[in-house]
């Protein structure tokens, strides 16, 4: 008889949350979270054009997306300003003290890659990659192609700069 294993959901969720946890820490101690680096990753890598284009790359809804940056603003990270050629579209950009969080926040965030992945060799982190790809693919969430194309959509995950855990 076999012994028991923990399924792999399971397995996979408990360790999620741990690393999960283990980063919204570490940007926490930069001065930020995870949702205030991936805005700042989409915008300092230029991809999205408007507020809706934020909110699809960072994974959030306007409604939400409206709210981080309202703390955004307030914080002096970005500015918001009507598109002079359509007053309907809002355009978002980061200001100098955004700048400086982005930096900060790109430093945790490789710091904290490195060190979930010590001991690993790029075969591991390959085949992991694999793996974990295969698992989405196996309850119908397979990533789109360009998903592994930084800023990672809803993890982003940026122009260059290793994932963001």
């Amino acid at each position: 008889m076999q012994p028991l294993r923990i399924p792999t959901g399971l397995h996979l969720g408990r360790t999620a949350r741990a690393v999960s946890r283990a980063f919204d820490d570490a940007l926490d101690q930069a001065g930020g979270s995870l949702p205030v680096w991936l805005i700042l990753l989409n915008l300092k890598t230029g991809r999205p054009g408007n507020q809706r284009e934020l909110a699809a790359a960072v994974g959030v809804r306007d409604a939400t997306l409206t709210h981080h940056l309202n703390a955004m603003d307030a914080r002096g990270l970005v500015t918001r300003r009507r598109d002079t050629a359509n007053r309907r579209v809002h355009v978002v950009e980061l200001t100098e003290e955004g700048e400086a969080a982005f930096l900060r926040l790109r430093d945790a965030a490789m710091d904290f890659d490195r060190r979930l992945n010590a001991g690993l060799s790029d075969a591991e982190r390959d085949t992991l990659d694999a793996l974990l790809s295969r698992l989405a693919a196996n309850v119908g969430d397979a990533p789109a192609d360009d998903d592994a194309t930084p800023p990672w959509p809803g993890s982003a995950g940026h122009g260059g700069e290793p994932a963001p855990h």
